[in-house]
This record gives C-alpha cells, sequence and structure tokens, in this order.
C-alpha cells in the first residue's frame, strides 16, 4: 500500500490533476501516487468524476472511499469501464458541480451548529438536502434558525483551514462537537474547519471539504425539524428560500 497525497486539502477548489497508478486492487478499485478526489467520510459522500487516458478516453469513477488506512485513498470505477495499468499517468477530473454543491452543503452545516450550539449526534451531507441531529430538547422555530443562518451567510465571513497536532486535539476535547463520533487520529495532524477572523466564529475538526467564504453557501433554508426520541432533533436543510413561513 502507498500513502497517497490528497491535493485537495491544499485547495478545496482543485477540480483536477495528474496522477500515475499505484495498485489495482481486487474489487476494481484504483490507487494513485496522489489525487483531488474526496474520499467519503464524515457524512460527505465521495466524489465522482472521470479518468483520462493518454488516447483521450475516459474511465468514469463512481464512488470514492478511504483504502485500508485514512492516508490510502481508492477510486471506484463505474461498472463495465476499463482498468489502467499499475505506472499508467491519467488526468483526473472530480465533478466539479456535485463538489461544489457539497461544499456549500456542508460549510452551511457547520453554520448550523454555530446557530444551535448543541452535541450533535449525527450528520449527512447532500447535493440536495443535509441533516444534522442535535441532542437538544429545546423546542425552535425553523423559521428563526433560517434568518440566523443567512445573516452568517450574508456577513460572508472567511472560511479556511488550520492544523493542529493530535496532542493538541486531545488537550482540547472541548472543541469537538459532534457526540459519538471523535476525529480521526493517528496521522500527527487533525485539520480545523474555521469560520470568520481568528476563528470568531467557529473552529471545530473536519476533514470535509469546504467554500472560502460563507456568501458562497448562497440561499439555504432549514425546510422541516423533526423530533427524533426525548433529547434528539433533527434539522434538514435545503439550498434557496424556504417556500413557505410555517413551522414544522
Amino acid at each position: 500500500m502507498t500513502r497517497t497525497v490528497t491535493a485537495l486539502f491544499r485547495d478545496f477548489y482543485l477540480s483536477t490533476c495528474e496522477a500515475s497508478v499505484t495498485a489495482i486492487l481486487d474489487d476494481g478499485g484504483i490507487e494513485f501516487d496522489q489525487t483531488c478526489f474526496y474520499a467519503a467520510s464524515g457524512g460527505q459522500p465521495g466524489d465522482t468524476g472521470f479518468l483520462e487516458r493518454e488516447d483521450g478516453s475516459r474511465i468514469l469513477i463512481a464512488d470514492t472511499r478511504h483504502g485500508a488506512t485514512k492516508d490510502i485513498i481508492v477510486h471506484i470505477p463505474a461498472d463495465g469501464q476499463p482498468t489502467p495499468s499499475v505506472g499508467e499517468k491519467l488526468v483526473l477530473h472530480i465533478d466539479w458541480p456535485r463538489r461544489y454543491r457539497l461544499m456549500r452543503m456542508h460549510t452551511a452545516c457547520h453554520l448550523l451548529s454555530v446557530v444551535c450550539p448543541f452535541p450533535i449526534t449525527g450528520a449527512s451531507v447532500g447535493e440536495e438536502e443535509s441533516r444534522v441531529d442535535f441532542d437538544m430538547s429545546e423546542t425552535i422555530d425553523k423559521d428563526q434558525v433560517t434568518a440566523a443562518l443567512m445573516k452568517l451567510v450574508e456577513e460572508n465571513h472567511p472560511v479556511y483551514v488550520q492544523w493542529i497536532t493530535d496532542e493538541e486535539l486531545a488537550d482540547n476535547p472541548g472543541i469537538v462537537k459532534s457526540k459519538n463520533v471523535r476525529p480521526p487520529m493517528g496521522l500527527g495532524r487533525v485539520s480545523l474547519v474555521c469560520i470568520g477572523e481568528n476563528s470568531s466564529v467557529d473552529s471545530q475538526p473536519c476533514g470535509g471539504t469546504h467554500v472560502s467564504e460563507t456568501q458562497e453557501v448562497g440561499a439555504i433554508h432549514i425546510a422541516k425539524i423533526e423530533k427524533k426520541g426525548k433529547e434528539n432533533r433533527r434539522f434538514r436543510i435545503r439550498f434557496g428560500a424556504p417556500e413557505n413561513r410555517t413551522s414544522v
């Protein structure tokens, strides 16, 4: 197994890169020496896209996941695709419109955790709708949450990544908002997604992809707040303005 250099963590807007095949797995998964594809993790789906061969032909990629360890990225071809050779050089292209929507949505989820400062019990990032579950019993109006979210979006705070060591995270457990899932450790460092100058709005461990300023999130709203137990509330975030002002 060869460690994959994840070029995307130097630039979330990197949509293409050149890479050499380092391994072909038994299930057809492809490993490269580097990649701009994001592997599914933390509620965000893996990237899709295609690999461009020297002759211009394409190998469609249906999913991206981690391999035996977090520093191995495996690209999963769609059914019926040709298999490249180990050592072959290709140009990797992600499905950028899909990735960008996921970036906007993931940042929106972080903003929601600012508006609702409760422990997170689950989350899932989607292209059209995302959900975040909170350990909370309070009743809250979804239109008020939407207004608070849009205020943060329109203030156009910068969004950026800082790195801390595993030891620094262990010494500051309070920065972890997730109640049930701990950030991946063991690689020596952990990424913090920071919002606002000097992290004035938020700072939390996250390995997902994000936009560079909150204004890029665009119009979002809370479509529904569902009661999932005595002390659990599920918030559903969607793009666009709310269709009505009735609380759910």
